[in-house]
């Protein structure tokens, strides 16, 4: 596991316009920048999680290669580790923590590398779920940076389909008494239970369930896998902190800056980097039919798809035969 490391962003302005005081960015290494700076692979993580979430994917034998490459994981802002609503004072504490974008996320995360490692160009951005949304935010904000990209089980913009899920899961913890429009005293346990709840129906497949693949994965019966892996997985989350990361997804769009001015098709077009864009064949929320969709505006990318009954969670660590699909994956595009 990486230490946490911390860099300090100073007062910083927010693409919503509010300003974050004495912000900060969260990250954890791996591996060693070589002398040129030109070994470096940047991996944001997805919702909800922390860098040490992402370690399964790094190690000797993996195509992410600390003995070869100069691997950077960016904690988002919200994570509970980089600036949150959970660790800020006030009067950016709790429900007053500002929006923040994914372009606010990839912005800093960019400062991170050209300020702190005076890294010019970056050999693979890659990244799963959220991490997704972040990577196209990188190759369209700076294509003259990224030479190669893998988004997995992500999206360029968050489709409304997409959001309407995401207001299911924001209702569940609002409708919880103990919420206090943010001002909790004690965790809105109630809230979390539900949401996890309703995550649980989207995150995996029907064909999942229907294969009874959480039983093979060493839960006894289906509530166990309710409890022990969804309840498992937020329940000990902050619900301020969800919340935020919840807004940043809702509200992603690369396109939405002043370079783009919302024109989605000329935010994927202006991506220069060779990509894999990679859904899952059966993710209920990210489906291939609409990264097939960005893949066309793109110059240099191709669709390759999790040919998998795990749905969202298809690029997690769960499946062997999903982790080797995209570790094998990668490792193509990076000796591209």
């Amino acid at each position: 596991m990486s230490d946490i490391e911390i860099f300090d962003l100073g007062d910083l302005q927010l693409q919503r316009g509010e300003v974050l005081m004495d912000a900060k960015l969260a990250y954890g290494t791996y591996g060693t920048l070589n002398d040129a700076k030109d070994n470096v692979i940047v991996m944001p993580h997805g919702y909800s999680l922390q860098h040490p979430d992402m370690e399964w994917l790094i190690g000797p034998d993996m195509a992410l290669n600390p003995e070869k490459y100069f691997i950077i994981v960016p904690n988002m802002f919200g994570n509970g580790l980089s600036s949150s609503p959970s660790n800020t004072s006030a009067p950016h504490d709790g429900p007053r923590f500002p929006k923040v974008t994914i372009g606010d996320n990839v912005r800093v995360q960019h400062r991170l590398v050209t300020e702190k490692y005076g890294v010019e160009r970056i050999r693979l951005v890659t990244g799963w779920s959220m991490g997704g949304l972040q990577t196209f935010q990188w190759a369209s904000l700076y294509p003259d940076m990224v030479e190669r990209m893998a988004p997995t089980c992500g999206a360029a913009k968050c489709a409304r389909h997409n959001y309407v899920f995401l207001e299911g899961v924001k209702a569940a913890i609002t409708a919880d008494a103990t919420w206090n429009n943010g001002d909790y005293d004690e965790p809105p346990k109630v809230g979390l239970r539900a949401m996890s709840r309703v995550y649980a129906g989207w995150g995996f497949s029907q064909t999942f369930y229907r294969e009874e693949e959480d039983l093979k994965l060493g839960f006894e019966t289906l509530e166990d896998f309710l409890v022990g892996f969804w309840e498992g997985l937020f329940m000990e989350r902050d619900a301020n902190n969800l919340l935020t990361m919840l807004w940043t997804w809702q509200h992603g769009d690369i396109s939405d800056n002043a370079l783009y001015n919302g024109d989605i098709n000329k935010a994927l077009g202006a991506i220069e980097a060779k990509a894999f864009v990679m859904p899952c064949r059966h993710d209920l929320y990210f489906p291939p039919e609409d990264s097939k969709i960005e893949v066309a505006q793109m110059p240099n990318a191709e669709l390759r798809v999790f040919e998998s009954i795990y749905g969202h969670i298809a690029a997690f660590s769960l499946n062997p035969v999903d982790v080797e699909f995209h570790n094998d994956t990668l490792r193509e595009l990076l000796e591209t």
